[in-house]
């Protein structure tokens, strides 16, 4: 089954920059958010980064932080559940 066959919702293409928040030590990752829809988001990062399996993506145009849980890693690639939002993170991105 394709990969496009599994998805409930159609993903609507973007670019925009972020920040994956852990709240390990106040790290960031930043990373680029490449499609997004309601439930979740497509995001590109550097291939060396660690990526906790939940954390707070913070997108600086939409000015919301997502809570997101990963469900699929590829290579510079993670895909990722929203499980919530926070209006304004404790830290942000800068």
């Amino acid at each position: 089954m394709a990969e496009n066959e599994l998805r409930g919702k159609h993903r609507q293409r973007v670019l925009k920059g972020a920040a994956i928040l852990t709240g390990i030590n106040n790290s960031e990752v930043k990373c680029t958010v490449r499609n997004m829809h309601p439930s979740g988001a497509e995001l590109k990062v550097p291939i060396e980064a660690r990526v906790p399996d939940e954390f707070l993506l913070y997108v600086p145009i939409d000015g919301i932080g997502y809570k997101a849980i990963v469900r699929w890693r590829r290579e510079d690639r993670i895909g990722v559940e929203f499980n919530g939002t926070e209006p304004k993170p404790h830290w942000h991105y800068g």
